[in-house]
């Protein structure tokens, strides 16, 4: 069995199509884009682990669990986040805060997959991961680049599983510590003729192959080779030596600033969803010097990040997203540590359809419990993707027949926060 997150560019190109056979029992499953074009792109930044919501987006100074850090003035007055946060408060006019997650699973394994799934009702089929989502109802775009790029520390390759039902073609391209597919590029030894030589005679094998199978085993495997052809078209995303050395030094010289400058230009380049992971962020033990170390990086990329977007004019159509499987606890344990805590949380969002500036939801004053109205992670589906410009309630999967919902159908959006 393959690893999902160790495959070079070989196995990459062969397991796509063997992962059709593994993920597709039943008829294709296929999802009505909407009928309007849409341009609209994601940002997801995953904080892998958990962030603590009282050390960023909800802080609780001078309390019982408070911790030893202070609030801070933002740029929408009366909001304040925790002191690690000072680049992000100076952007929060852009950005969006819901305190009032309150979700399930308080373990990693049952957490991440859950929350970035959105959790639909159990219908007996594993739903797609949200980058897979929208790289099925809204389609590549004009760039023709990967639909769903993931940018993260260590190893890279093809994450077909993240599509769930929907089979291999909408997974993700994993940038394993920001760099491209290994083999990407032709070989030297390789002439251009020989490459379309080569192509000319698998296209032509890949119909031999096609006209007796399903399609939804075979279309994942033609899928690839395109993206393949299409990423060696623009190889120069992959150069760090083009970003501007002021640019590498305002989002951090660590590896969280690193992707975070490749995500832009991944967005500049009109990739449609793009997820950053951070790991390390389970702090059991010295959580005020685990995230103390932490979250100023996040701040300084992710401020850059947010900041430039507004700049450049792409936040009306970019909706970004910041947050981690769940929060960490108010009580202190005995390593000065907060354990995982899904009772009650915050994240920060912002951009395309969005309302800026806004606070939803409350903590009551131990930051234990939510004291407004509970938001659970299908409300965000639901949000996510009305600001998007697709509505729930109108568009839904066609899985061989079997309709069904794009979003939890027992929640709704939150629409405090829908500009």
């Amino acid at each position: 069995m393959f690893s999902a997150n160790e495959l070079n560019r070989r196995q990459w190109l062969g397991t796509v199509a063997a992962g059709a056979a593994t993920t597709a029992m039943g008829a294709p499953a296929v999802a009505p884009a909407p009928a309007a074009k849409n341009d609209k792109q994601v940002l997801f930044v995953w904080l892998d682990g958990g962030l603590s919501q009282l050390e960023s987006w909800d802080p609780k100074p001078n309390t019982q669990f408070g911790g030893p850090f202070r609030s801070i003035q933002t740029s929408v007055p009366g909001l304040n986040i925790c002191e690690l946060l000072p680049k992000c408060a100076k952007q929060m006019h852009h950005l969006a805060i819901v305190r009032s997650l309150c979700t399930q699973d308080n373990s990693h394994s049952a957490g991440v997959e859950r929350i970035q799934r959105g959790d639909p009702k159990n219908r007996g089929v594993v739903y797609p991961y949200f980058g897979s989502a929208v790289a099925k109802l809204l389609g590549p775009g004009a760039s023709n680049l990967p639909p769903y790029i993931w940018i993260k520390p260590m190893s890279g390759g093809f994450v077909y599983k993240d599509a769930g039902f929907l089979g291999p073609k909408y997974g993700a391209l994993a940038l394993g510590d920001g760099k491209p597919p290994e083999n990407l590029l032709r070989p030297k030894s390789l002439s251009i003729e020989q490459d379309v030589d080569r192509n000319n005679l698998r296209e032509l094998a890949d119909k031999r192959y096609a006209a007796e199978r399903r399609r939804e085993f075979t279309e994942a495997n033609s899928f690839v080779f395109d993206m393949a052809a299409q990423l060696q078209k623009r190889s120069d995303l992959f150069d760090e030596s083009t970003f501007a050395p002021k640019d590498v030094e305002r989002y951090g010289k660590h590896d969280l600033g690193r992707h975070m400058l490749l995500a832009r230009r991944m967005l500049e380049a009109g990739v449609r969803f793009v997820k950053v992971n951070s790991y390390g962020w389970d702090s059991h033990g010295d959580n005020f010097n685990g995230q103390g170390n932490l979250i100023p990086k996040f701040d300084q990329a992710f401020a850059a990040m947010v900041e430039d977007l507004a700049e450049r004019k792409m936040l009306d159509n970019v909706l970004v997203v910041a947050m981690s499987e769940f929060g960490r606890t108010p009580r202190i344990n005995g390593h000065l540590g907060r354990d995982h805590w899904p009772e009650a949380w915050s994240l920060v969002m912002g951009g395309c359809g969005l309302k800026k500036g806004a606070v939803i939801g409350k903590t009551n004053d131990k930051g234990s419990y939510v004291a407004s109205e509970e938001h659970d992670i299908g409300h965000l589906f639901h949000t996510w993707f009305r600001a998007l410009g697709v509505d729930p309630a109108k568009i839904e999967y066609d899985n061989g027949g079997q309709p069904l919902p794009i979003a939890h159908e027992g929640c709704k959006p939150i629409n405090e926060v829908l500009a």
